[in-house]
């Protein structure tokens, strides 16, 4: 596709500050226009969600909780806190 609509970058949770870099390296180059963070059900808490968002200014639409096609789910900044700071 040489003029995509929408351009989504998938995350892994699970690489913390290195998902930051990748974000911001893609952006540069390919430019994003949101991200989907996968393998939150995993032992990541989701705090590189924040510093995605803040280094891209772009949203994160979904966050992958599992390995099936319903274990996607939409982004939810209050659940991601919650899970940061132990609340759930």
């Amino acid at each position: 596709v040489s003029k995509p609509d929408l351009k989504i970058l998938v995350l892994d949770s699970l690489t913390g500050n290195d998902a930051v870099n990748q974000a911001r390296e893609f952006d540069k180059y390919v430019g994003v226009d949101a991200a989907i963070l996968t393998k939150l059900d995993a032992n990541a808490t989701g705090g590189s969600a924040i510093s995605i968002i803040a280094s891209i200014g772009k949203p994160i639409i979904f966050v992958g909780v599992g390995q099936g096609y319903d274990d996607l789910e939409q982004y939810d900044p209050e659940k991601i806190l919650e899970r940061i700071f132990g609340r759930e």
